[in-house]
């Protein structure tokens, strides 16, 4: 006779982890209670209560001083609110996969939903749901009741509705509900909210009745989760569903030469060792022939799982530590610490994956005693990343990562997991820029050596820079000709003139081409870091050398004063130096006309000093502009008025000696 135990058979995640949360008050000696039964198994409960941690029925029942233990089937907000009315010390164990479908119910009846929960009505899990459903919801066992519910609910027509189901409920009635679903509603949106646990263990269920002339399901009779397990084997093979092992005894196995046994959710370990047990007993088994049920039950928790093993998991939700929950394919819960995800410190689980995604992991280690197992995606993320590193040392790819950490000679990139040293010879341009400007940058490097054995790599930012600047290079030697215009970046001056970099080739902007004023030095316009627009006047690609302008053609104080200052213009000038012909005068800053000592009075005056003072602001009149000489001619004179004539005079007066012309200094 052939004994076969289901790998899933069990305590799920929840049930474990409100059990555990229960224990750990008992351990320490902290009063507590369990706001109902914690879970549907008598004989866990009432060792509990043995342990100082009983049931109660409503808050109001918790003692003073006492916490107050929410299950793992949660509970309404109403509850919530009785609770923290009270003043209690409470302590939420409700079900991760329980408080998915709380964020859906609440998120779907803001939105207006009505929702179509498939479920037991009178279920714990079920009530909690419901008291997030507002009033426009309604429970349903099965599809007959969904079929009956459509026929008698009022016209549907524009509203939405909302399908989801208790954790437990049974997935082959589950799919005739959403398909039933679907056709009658035309705005719909349906949540597969059965836990991959429960789902689990009824297909393992299902398949393995198929097997079985028997099948064993053990756990309470009140677990909802149980009796789905129940109906999934009674389809296919006699099965009997028992609370205490001890009811074994009283049956007829008969006939039976496989018989199969499973357990629902909240049936502990000491349950199904003690089916295997009597069981053993009942069929008389030689543990020298056959391998005991005890030992069955160890090899069930240890099956096909190791340390150091590669395993495709199953992330199945997150714990209040932002744990992930992870299906390996055997009894054991996994678990991935965050730590254990990504190189990141500061990224949340939630980021990176969903529930159903399947990850390659490593595992770290196996606890058969707790039926827990450690995992790690980081590890088995770095050895696959460390490759591809290796790799692109061979093909001299080029990597992109982020410079995480400045360290004594060089900095460290990461790229994919992978940390890569990069020397301060490699990580910049030049060997005088700091490093610390390169911290939290997206950089680009080649891998130069790496030391599979220690898991280590050298990398080079500079080597990729020199790259890519001599193909910027050769693109723009390509494109450039004069009259062209660049936005650069003031690089160094000298006493001629300021390099500007164009994008990794500097132009040269000359002095006389910095403004149309004198410039002693161009520090006297530009600084270094300073960024200019500039235009080529002229290139030499063989020689590589750029001559740039500055100074716009707009700009030219010739062209301004052809534009606002033409011939007999009134202004006022400023005298900027004598002569013994005359003074000089500034129109605009740039340009300097001459005012004749003949053009200063009516008076004949010696010299221009008699009347004039360097400084001395003077309105005057714009006689004559010379452009092509560029001369300009003013007189005070012409704003005068001429003095009144006397009687014909007898002498011819003199003819005035010839104007000396003198030119304003010429701008190129």
């Amino acid at each position: 006779m052939e004994l076969i135990l289901a790998k899933t058979a069990g305590f799920c995640f929840g049930v474990k982890r409100a059990v555990e949360t229960a224990e750990r008050f008992a351990e320490r000696g902290e009063p507590a209670v369990t706001l109902g039964e914690l879970i549907h198994n008598p004989d866990v409960v009432g060792e509990l209560a043995k342990r100082g941690v009983p049931p109660v029925d409503s808050p109001e029942e918790c003692p003073p001083g006492a916490t107050l233990i929410i299950r793992s089937h949660g509970v309404s907000p109403e509850v919530i609110r009785r609770i923290r009315e009270l003043g209690l010390s409470f302590c939420d164990a409700t079900c991760p996969f329980v408080e998915k479908i709380h964020r859906i119910a609440d998120e779907r009846t803001a939105a207006g939903d009505i929702l179509l929960v498939m479920g037991d009505p009178d279920h714990a899990e079920t009530k909690g749901i419901l008291g997030h459903c507002g009033e426009n919801a309604a429970v349903l066992r099965n599809l007959d009741e969904l079929e009956r519910y459509v026929k008698n609910e009022a016209p549907f027509g524009e509203k939405c509705h909302t399908l989801l189901s208790q954790t437990t409920f049974l997935r082959s009635e589950w799919k005739k509900c959403e398909e039933f679903a679907k056709k009658v509603y035309t705005k719909l949106k349906i949540f597969d909210t059965i836990c991959h646990d429960a789902y689990t263990k009824q297909r393992e269920a299902e398949l393995l009745s198929k097997r079985c002339d028997r099948m064993i399901v053990a756990g309470g009779k009140k677990s909802s989760n149980t009796a789905r397990l129940y109906e999934t084997c009674a389809a296919h093979c006699p099965s009997v569903l028992v609370e205490d092992p001890s009811e074994l005894r009283r049956m007829d196995w008969t006939g039976s030469k496989v018989i199969g046994v499973t357990a629902g959710a909240s049936t502990p370990s000491g349950i199904i060792k003690e089916v295997l047990e009597t069981m053993s007993e009942i069929l008389e088994n030689k543990p020298e022939e056959e391998m005991s049920f005890a030992e069955l039950l160890d090899q069930s928790f240890k099956n096909g799982i190791h340390n150091g093993e590669k395993v495709t998991g199953r992330v199945e939700g997150f714990t209040p530590m932002n744990e992930i929950i992870v299906s390996v394919g055997t009894k054991h819960t996994g678990y991935i610490a965050p730590e254990e995800l990504s190189e990141d410190p500061t990224v949340k689980p939630q980021d990176i994956v969903k529930v159903g995604d399947e990850l390659q992991l490593i595992v770290l280690h196996v606890d058969d005693r707790e039926g827990t197992v450690s995992l790690s995606k980081k590890k088995i993320d770095a050895e696959q990343n460390f490759q591809r590193v290796a790799d692109a040392a061979e093909s001299g790819e080029i990597l992109e990562g982020v410079v995480v950490e400045v360290v004594k000679g060089g900095v460290i990139a990461v790229t994919d997991g992978i940390r890569v040293f990069i020397p301060a010879s490699q990580a910049t341009a030049s060997r005088n820029e700091p490093l610390e400007g390169l911290l939290k940058q997206n950089v680009r490097f080649r891998i130069l050596e790496v030391n599979p054995g220690r898991k280590r790599a050298i990398g080079s930012i500079r080597s990729v820079l020199s790259e890519e600047r001599k193909a910027r290079e050769a693109v723009f030697w390509d494109d450039i000709e004069p009259g062209k215009v660049y936005t650069g970046k003031v690089k160094s001056l000298t006493s001629y003139g300021a390099f500007v970099d164009l994008g990794g080739v500097d132009g040269m902007v000359h002095v006389s081409e910095l403004s149309w004023l004198r410039v002693a030095h161009p520090s006297d316009v530009v600084k270094v870091g300073d960024v200019l627009e500039v235009y080529v006047k002229d290139v030499d690609k063989e020689a590589k050398k750029i001559s740039l302008g500055y100074k716009k053609p707009e700009n030219n104080p010739w062209e301004i004063l052809r534009r606002e200052y033409p011939v007999g213009t009134v202004c006022t000038v400023k005298v900027v130096s004598m002569t013994a012909f005359g003074a000089f005068a500034q129109v605009i800053p740039g340009i300097d006309g001459l005012i004749h000592i003949s053009q200063i009075s009516y008076d004949r005056i010696a010299k221009p000093q008699d009347v004039l003072s360097v400084g001395q602001e003077v309105e005057v009149k714009i006689t004559d502009i010379d452009f092509d000489k560029k001369r300009v001619s003013l007189s005070i004179k012409a704003l005068l008025e001429p003095p009144v004539k006397a009687e014909a005079p007898a002498e011819a007066a003199a003819e005035a000696p010839a104007e000396v012309p003198a030119e304003a200094p010429a701008e190129e």
